[in-house]
């Protein structure tokens, strides 16, 4: 055979290689990209045995192997960077995510976080390596309200306020899902649906209860917020709500979720939440009952071990297959608008490679997240510092701690840079470090280190890093040295900690600085009266030692804001398992605060001016424009995070006292000035009355814009300027 006839067979060969692929991988209706996705979800569904589309129903999916579907596990996090899985970015923790006050940053982390679970997928797919936390499908953002300080998952959430949760939430979740038209990046999702924020140690049997009223105006507006704007998941909470399980819950999941928001995506419960039905809330005795109670309610996915009797379910007359037909139907069509039944190269992120992982571009996002974050508490003209000082003393149990950089639900990578290695980093050379950790996260309070004491007699500033980690909050079975499943029921900072600060300042008359790590308020009343300036920077990522340094050195101010309220103690709140909202958040508490919502302090000064308002009365549907001017009054380039807030002062006692609306982060120059302005809609103006139903309210509506929450214990701590002016109901 000579040359060209070989070429002609090689070619010939080639094609019909080509076209059996094609064939092959258009053997069945459902793997034809170019159908719609309902015909293709109906053509799978009737391929299936009852046993494989329970199987596919159950988060460990172990796929159907005759059909060429490989096994896929449902159960993925992503709460401030990929978790659980491999090398990844690990930025703040949520709730100091929340502290930026910054919608657009939000939207830019997330953007990476999907970057890298994609390039993630891809890398580990091609090995065939199908894990849990390798998937696509993520649980995440948390959207629950920390209506109270003790709640250990707290740090997952972005505080105390339904606007501010919810304007991030949504934020968040455009990042994770993504922009293309016919694909998702990765599925986002709302959890915990609803009413859900502890306690943690009896969640699996705890029945929260609140007034209609509270549950429109409080818990429920971020979750809307998340559905109108196309979250591809809902995830139902452990608890029970009025006495019905969240995961069987007619009202939560039919009546609002499925009837009033129209929501389209799947359902996944919590883990292990359908065996409570019959462990903890006993409202059931089977788990076979359990299985059709939560299917027939609307739940489409478990994580947990009850769908399997869903079979059993069947045989029995609790649920019919056709039920499980519909169900398994809206679980999967969040399958197909990830591509997972197209071939590779059809969605526009088959490319994205390692090249995308914790690369430097991400690692400067993380440090940015970091520095936005972090919230001057006090300063008595102390920072910035200068670098170049003499010598520097660095103490305290979190300063070399890399749990204090990661919170919950966290990643892992090889460049955690803790706060001692950032300060060190950030001071200049001939200058002098010393290091000691002075006194353990929890311990003996008459042990202190006299070393630690002659250090800092000696040094021109000292840096002491406290406040507490994920060894005493967090989730139940996750913090080895709470007592109370995780919760925070003591809210002091442990006492040797405290006598530690005491002993460093005692006859010392060089200034010292409190660097705060934790996901939740606590008593700082004592840290507030000792240190010099105090600083809170959560769990700040794998980047927070540079922010940190960055912050106290002055390469950047301070522009956190606190997106939850800071009780002085315990004392001023409710009891921990009252889900009222009486007397809890900004919006409800009468008690003065340590620190109020949304205050943060600044290296410069900022002035508001010039609110002028586009009426002067309101009529029922009517909107209302606001605008201001901002100006840097110092001599220092700041962010300064503008917060719009509405008071109705006739509305009566249930009226929030408070109620941020709008809030925008800018930046300006030193002696600069700019002009905002805000749409204030008749959404925004209404009131949720007690049947919880949004409502017109005549009488006078103050409307205030500042850079904190425009109350007295503002301008006692020296926030920022607030302008305000009232505006006639009728």
């Amino acid at each position: 055979m000579n040359m060209k006839n070989k070429l002609s067979l090689s070619i010939i060969s080639s094609l019909l290689l080509l076209v059996a692929n094609f064939a092959f991988a258009q053997q069945y209706p459902f793997q034809n990209k170019n159908l719609a996705i309902d015909i293709r979800v109906k053509d799978l569904a009737s391929r299936l045995s009852l046993t494989e589309k329970v199987n596919e129903m159950i988060y460990t999916a172990p796929g159907v192997p005759r059909l060429d579907i490989p096994q896929y596990n449902w159960w993925n996090e992503a709460l401030h960077g990929v978790g659980r899985s491999g090398r990844a970015t690990v930025f703040p923790q949520a709730i100091g995510l929340a502290a930026t006050f910054n919608d657009d940053l939000v939207l830019q982390e997330a953007t990476v976080i999907s970057d890298e679970a994609r390039a993630m997928f891809n890398v580990a797919t091609k090995k065939n390596y199908r894990m849990q936390y390798g998937g696509l499908t993520f649980w995440s953002p948390n959207i629950n309200i920390f209506r109270d300080p003790r709640w250990g998952r707290g740090q997952e959430t972005y505080g105390e306020d339904p606007i501010l949760t919810a304007t991030l939430g949504v934020a968040f979740v455009k990042g994770l899902q993504g922009n293309d038209p016919n694909y998702l990046k990765v599925a986002a999702c709302a959890k915990h649906y609803a009413v859900h924020s502890g306690p943690e140690k009896t969640r699996h049997e705890f029945n929260a209860q609140a007034s209609m009223k509270d549950l429109w105006e409080t818990y429920l507006p971020a979750f809307k917020a998340l559905v109108d704007n196309n979250v591809e998941s809902v995830m139902c909470a452990y608890n029970r709500f009025e006495g019905e399980v969240c995961c069987g819950n007619s009202y939560l999941l039919q009546d609002v979720l499925r009837n009033q928001w129209n929501f389209k995506g799947h359902i996944v419960s919590d883990c292990w939440a359908i065996s409570d039905f019959y462990n903890g809330h006993k409202v059931v005795k089977t788990p076979a009952e359990a299985a059709a109670l939560a299917l027939r309610r609307g739940v489409n996915l478990e994580c947990g071990n009850s769908f399997p009797f869903l079979i059993e379910a069947v045989n029995k007359g609790l649920i019919t297959e056709k039920e499980i037909d519909s169900s398994f139907s809206v679980l999967t069509r969040t399958k197909f608008k990830l591509g997972l039944f197209d071939p590779a190269g059809s969605t526009p992120y088959d490319t994205l490679s390692e090249s995308s992982i914790n690369n430097e571009a991400h690692r400067a996002l993380a440090r940015k997240v970091a520095q936005q974050s972090i919230v001057l508490l006090k300063n008595n003209g102390i920072l910035p510092l200068k670098n170049d000082l003499k010598k520097y003393f660095v103490t305290g149990p979190n300063a070399a701690s890399m749990d204090a950089l990661m919170g919950n639900y966290y990643g892992v990578n090889d460049k955690y840079v803790t706060i001692l290695e950032g300060l060190a980093a950030g001071i200049k050379d001939g200058s002098q470090l010393q290091y000691r950790v002075g006194t353990s996260l929890v311990g003996d309070s008459s042990k202190v280190s006299q070393f630690s004491t002659g250090e800092a007699k000696v040094s021109d500033a000292t840096i002491v890093v406290m406040g507490i980690t994920g060894f005493l909050e967090g989730e139940e079975g996750e913090s080895v040295l709470s007592k109370t499943g995780g919760d925070r029921l003591d809210y002091n900072i442990p006492s040797n900690q405290i006598d530690y600060l005491k002993a460093l300042k005692k006859n010392n008359t060089k200034p010292v600085i409190a660097v705060i790590t934790g996901g939740s308020p606590m008593n700082l009343s004592e840290v507030h009266e000792i240190a010099d300036a105090v600083l809170m920077v959560w769990y700040p990522g794998e980047e927070g030692g540079n922010a940190v340094a960055d912050v106290i050195f002055g390469k950047v101010a301070p522009s956190g804001r606190l997106p939850i309220t800071f009780p002085k103690s315990l004392s001023q709140l409710p009891a921990y398992e009252d889900y009222s909202m009486k007397g809890r958040t900004y919006r409800f508490m009468n008690e003065v605060p340590m620190y109020p919502f949304g205050f943060g302090l600044s290296y410069t000064n900022f002035k508001y001016s010039d609110l002028k308002l586009s009426k002067a009365t309101l009529q029922k549907n009517e909107s209302i424009d606001a605008a201001v001017t901002v100006a840097n009054t110092g001599k220092v380039d700041a962010d300064e995070v503008v917060e719009l807030y509405l008071s109705h002062t006739d509305a009566g006692n249930d009226a929030p006292l408070y109620s941020l609306k709008k809030f925008k982060r800018i930046s300006l120059k030193a002696g600069e000035q700019k002009t905002l302005s805000f749409k204030i809609t008749p959404e925004m103006i209404n009131l949720i009355n007690d049947n919880g139903q949004s409502v017109f309210v005549k009488g006078s509506l103050k409307i205030m814009i500042g850079g904190s929450l425009p109350s007295q214990r503002s301008k006692e701590l020296g926030a920022a300027d607030f302008v305000a002016q009232n505006v006639n109901c009728k």
